[in-house]
């Protein structure tokens, strides 16, 4: 009879003894011999869940469940992309950087690349198969990655670190709309001091397999967290951030801002300080172990990482080879079109650069710090009202301009639009006239902002949406530049028009010195003294660009690679179509299907002449 009723009691409890996550056995189950209940299995790995999601799908099906599920690994990106609406977090986080959580991303990159390659691409149309193939590429490019997890210096200084990277999350990114935003706000910030201490393990693991950061610029680094882990809360960006955008928010009462500010101080204080704390502690312990040459093909597999590099950003098979000789030779064009110019300025033949140019800012004049932000709305908003010439496509969202000690840079807008584009200009310090027009033309108008923008409005495939290329995005804005000197927007103004050469050169010069660098052994000191000589930079701005091409090997040969292929693809539709080529109708092809690895823009430009020619 007590054998029964302990059946009994064990079947009514069954939600408790086995049909719950959270195994609590009852107390008579635990005491009586008889009653064998097994605990449930654990719950399926991330993989085996994907795996399991994506069996038995429509192709569609499996763009939108694969990935909702890869997008939701990084809840930043989701963040700075403004994917929260379409793929909802369960919870306000922050990216894991721990090595397990890494590695089992990667699994699912793999997991999703065979899935894709289940299904069969030659039923598809020409759409769907562009929508398989850059997709295909994206998934591709992820996994090539997974040899070099421990090749990128994610401690390293400026916007090309974890550090800058999180605080730029915060700062100017992310979204306060609401309390509810506000409130995760803090939450993420309680996350900060976790993922720092992800990341000083991640460093130690990079250490283990023989990779530091080189000291020139890890000592760059130590700086900039040393001042961070110092910093009084009250004026801390990611404390004074919030205060900012929550004084006077509407969705949000006195009683309210007045605890989430103190909520945010105390945090910022706290765990963030910690954060910072621990990250210097470990970066002061690698410092004096940290090589002192620059270069990434000092390290273990580091050629073969630099292979990599150079593909994803320029998503070519270019060799470093063939890009550092391709930098030499667009030098001595732009050299050329350089000395017509200074030639008609009476400068004289037998200076150097540096000294040319030394000319140039002096004689196109100079912008004090006070007048820097108003200029470059100025020239944005001229160059607003004069892009029709060749666009008949414009952004929904507006661009603005930020002044700040940091600049030189572009964040898009929201994908709802709340959010403007926005160019972040450097206002400290006087800026030379002849420089502000190409500057401004490629991260705004008709750059950055023209393409990135307008990418947004076209509410295209996320699986396109996702597989942004640095090839495209960077070589647009080059080519922007480049169109603007085309469009007459330089005429009459030399000074500008040299600024634009000299920023092209700029860009040909990354191909000969991050290659140099990274391929050919080059030393700090001689990248440095080759952008002095073909740039006209001075060597204090030439070892600012020389320490950033060190620390974000192959970057930089995006420009002007992108570049290049966009003007070969615009000459080859022009020699197709003749009289009937209507740069506007190329520009709209392009901008309209998104940032497409360079690869894929053969098949667009066949459209739009196939579009064309038709009847």
């Amino acid at each position: 009879m007590k054998w029964t009723l302990l059946v009994g009691v064990c079947a009514v409890m069954l939600g408790a003894c086995g049909g719950s996550s959270s195994y609590n056995v009852p107390e008579v189950c635990e005491k009586s011999p008889t009653c064998n209940i097994d605990p449930p299995p654990p719950p399926p790995s991330a993989a085996d869940q994907l795996r399991q999601d994506l069996q038995g799908l429509s192709l569609d099906n499996y763009y939108e469940t694969s990935i909702a599920a890869l997008v939701r690994r990084s809840p930043e990106t989701m963040i700075w992309r403004s994917l929260q609406d379409v793929y909802p977090l369960a919870a306000a986080t922050l990216d894991d950087l721990s090595d397990a959580y890494q590695r089992e991303t990667f699994e699912l990159y793999q997991i999703a690349l065979d899935a894709l390659r289940s299904y069969d691409r030659s039923i598809l149309d020409a759409a769907g198969q562009l929508n398989y193939d850059v997709f295909e590429w994206y998934l591709q490019d992820v996994v090539d990655r997974l040899p070099f997890i421990y090749h990128d210096y994610v401690a390293t200084y400026g916007n090309f670190g974890v550090a800058r990277g999180t605080e730029q999350l915060f700062t100017e990114v992310h979204p306060i709309d609401s309390l509810q935003d506000a409130q995760d706000y803090i939450t993420r910030l309680g996350g900060v001091e976790r993922k720092f201490a992800e990341l000083v393990n991640h460093l130690e693991q990079q250490r283990q397999n023989g990779i530091i950061e080189p000291a020139l610029t890890m000592q760059i680094a130590i700086n900039q967290i040393s001042a961070m882990a110092s910093m009084n809360a009250s004026v801390n960006p990611y404390y004074t951030a919030l205060v900012e955008k929550i004084t006077g928010h509407p969705a949000i009462n006195a009683t309210q801002q007045a605890n989430l500010a103190n909520q945010a101080l105390a945090t910022v204080d706290g765990g963030v300080r910690r954060g910072y704390q621990n990250l210097l502690s470990k970066l002061q312990e690698l410092l004096p172990l940290a090589p002192a040459q620059v270069g990434v093909g000092q390290f273990p597999s580091g050629s073969a990482y630099y292979d990599y590099t150079l593909k994803h950003h320029t998503t070519t098979d270019l060799t470093a080879a063939e890009i550092h000789q391709l930098g030499l030779d667009e030098l001595t064009r732009i050299h050329a079109e350089m000395r017509v110019i200074f030639d008609q300025l009476g400068y004289p033949q037998n200076e150097t650069l540096p000294q040319l140019f030394a000319r140039v800012t002096t004689d196109g004049g100079v912008i004090p710090a006070a007048n820097v932000l108003s200029t470059y709305e100025t020239i944005i908003d001229q160059a607003t009202q004069d892009v029709g010439d060749a666009f008949d496509i414009f952004p929904s969202t507006d661009v603005v301009v930020i002044g700040g000690p940091f600049g030189g840079y572009y964040i898009g807008p929201s994908r709802d639009g709340t959010r403007p584009g926005a160019f972040y200009a450097g206002t400290t310090y006087d800026e030379p006239w002849f420089q502000m027009r190409s500057l401004a033309y490629h991260e705004a108008i008709p750059g950055h902002h023209t393409q990135i923008a307008i990418g947004l409005d076209q509410n295209m495939p996320v699986a396109r949406e996702v597989a942004r290329s640095t090839g495209f995005i960077e070589g647009w804005a080059l080519y922007a530049e480049r169109l603007a000197f085309e469009l007459g927007w330089h005429d009459n103004d030399p000074y500008s028009n040299l600024g634009r050469l000299q920023y092209e050169a700029l860009r040909a010069a990354r191909l000969v010195v991050d290659t140099g660098i990274h391929s050919l052994g080059w030393t700090f000191d001689q990248s440095t003294q080759f952008i002095v000589d073909n740039i006209g930079e001075t060597t204090e701005a030439a070892q600012g660009a020389s320490a950033r091409y060190s620390v974000y090997p192959g970057q930089a040969t995006a420009y002007m690679v992108g570049m290049l292929q966009i003007l070969s693809e615009r000459q080859r539709a022009m020699d197709a179509l003749g009289a009937q080529f209507d740069i506007k109708g190329f520009h709209r092809a392009l901008l309209t299907n998104g940032a497409l690895p360079l690869a894929f823009m053969d098949t667009i430009v066949d459209q739009y002449i196939e579009d064309t020619l038709a009847p």
